[in-house]
């Protein structure tokens, strides 16, 4: 009974370890991917594309809350676990934000501007996922309890 209980809490372990792994690589890469999105913003003021081309202020503004959210995960990256609210946060502002627009390419196409949801699906899939990997709660023993 007791070596089960041994290899089970081994197996236990390596699992965790795994998913720690797991959920450091995915942060990397969507930090990466947010943090990418410098090189658009930096486009688009240089070139003044959201004042002439697009005739928005929106869009730096949008593409400015990217950056930050791509560094802390990147943070976030070196120990999971303690980073948990972090992480939280930037799983529910990529389903909002993709819910967002989805309404929007909803409300295009009942205007005639055929948009794709490609986007709208990449940043669903990209908060679920970090939701699913979201570290769990750290147990918090009571004062003088070892």
């Amino acid at each position: 009974m007791r070596r089960c209980r041994t290899r089970n809490k081994i197996r236990s372990k390596e699992v965790n370890v795994k998913r720690e792994r797991l959920t450091q690589i995915v942060l990397v890469i969507v930090g990466l991917l947010n943090l990418a999105q410098i090189y658009f913003l930096y486009m688009d003021l240089w070139h003044s594309s959201w004042l002439l081309e697009r005739k928005s202020e929106v869009h730096p503004m949008f593409l400015s809350f990217f950056i930050p959210i791509g560094v802390f995960l990147l943070i976030a990256a070196r120990r999971p676990s303690e980073h948990r609210s972090m992480i939280a946060l930037a799983a529910w502002w990529h389903i909002s934000h993709g819910a967002v627009m989805a309404i929007q390419t909803v409300e295009g196409w009942i205007h005639g501007v055929h948009r794709n949801f490609a986007d709208v699906i990449a940043f669903l899939v990209i908060g679920l996922v970090l939701l699913a990997l979201l570290p769990p709660k750290r147990e918090v023993s009571a004062p003088g309890v070892a």
